[in-house]
């Protein structure tokens, strides 16, 4: 066995030999990796992330290694991110249905992620048997789909070992495995206001929700609607689809849209179609998920409202100057 191959051996956990069949090859993470402060730290943004997300449903995450492998985690969080109603088991007890279960979760997941089949990172076998690599490829993949705004650290790579079982034993072989993009302009998502608003100035924040709110409650008085809580009455996209469609003239057929929305996916239908209007109207200039409204991701519902605020607002201001002063 070769010098190099002999100390990969000894950084691996003693039942590698055991449980890695013949003809099969799997990667492992040496103790220093797993203790690269990036590495963790990636792990603690993805738990902290993923124990918000499910909060309302009192699920809690203690280890992305432990806890993930039978698809009821990543069942619920799918379900919540992309607002899909799954046709599986809630509780899957025996070894086979919790495979057949994340079997289905992954199909999904997968379908809705877009990745092609051959440049995947994880699969059924890898997530069910509990690989950590594979499990945070995938959570990296669904934040950057969902929580683009997620700050996850940038640049996490790692060295793994690759054990390959053969008929004259273990072969091993280093490489080094990119988790999170790399750190470059390009990269890096455009920032507006809300991003330093929310940075550099936090306790503005409420004024600015006072002023947008208080705009949004004047333009729906004549249909006797009105909003008290700006980060909660707008996920469900019927109060975003009146406002638009008062100050941009839209008249929106009840068959375009659900009125009174039973499901998250009823809501994204909403949601999505309000912002295809904005985009339409060339207003929106930020990327933004419908599934972050949904969500009630406070920052992108004010980036939405605000592009309304900003256009009429200003027209009214404009319309107000030759008659002298406002009202």
């Amino acid at each position: 066995m070769e010098p190099e191959s002999f100390y990969n051996l000894l950084q691996l956990p003693q039942e590698v030999e055991e449980e890695l069949p013949q003809g099969q090859k799997r990667k492992y993470l040496p103790p220093t990796s797993r203790k690269d402060p990036k590495f963790e730290e990636l792990q603690k943004v993805l738990m902290d992330w993923i124990n918000a997300e499910l909060l309302p449903e009192h699920i809690v995450v203690r280890s992305l290694e432990e806890d993930m492998f039978d698809g009821l985690i990543l069942h619920h969080l799918f379900q919540k991110l992309a607002g899909i109603k799954l046709d599986v088991e809630e509780i899957a007890l025996t070894s086979v249905s919790q495979k057949r279960k994340l079997e289905v979760v992954l199909e999904a997941t997968n379908r809705s992620l877009q990745v092609d089949k051959q440049q995947l990172k994880w699969s059924v076998d890898t997530i069910f048997h509990k690989d950590l690599l594979a499990t945070l490829h995938l959570l990296v993949a669904l934040a950057e789909r969902f929580q683009p705004s997620l700050p996850l650290p940038m640049d996490v790579q790692v060295e793994v070992i690759a054990m390959e079982s053969t008929k004259s034993g273990l072969k091993s072989e280093k490489s080094v495995e990119q988790l999170t993009k790399c750190s470059t302009d390009k990269d890096q998502p455009p920032k507006d206001v809300f991003d330093e608003l929310f940075k550099l100035a936090p306790e503005k924040v409420n004024a600015v929700k006072g002023a947008i709110v208080t705009f949004v409650n004047q333009k729906l008085d004549r249909l006797g609607l009105s909003v008290q809580n700006l980060d909660t009455q707008f996920a469900d996209g019927v109060i975003l689809l009146l406002l638009i469609g008062q100050l941009e003239g839209f008249f929106l057929h009840l068959k375009e849209f659900y009125l009174t929305p039973s499901s998250p996916a009823e809501m994204l239908h909403n949601v999505t179609l309000a912002l295809e209007l904005l985009k339409d109207e060339g207003l929106l200039t930020y990327p933004i998920s419908p599934e972050d409204i949904v969500n009630k991701d406070t920052k992108s519902t004010l980036r939405v409202l605000y592009s309304l605020f900003c256009k009429h607002k200003l027209k009214e201001n404009m319309d107000r100057k030759p008659g002298g002063s406002p009202n």
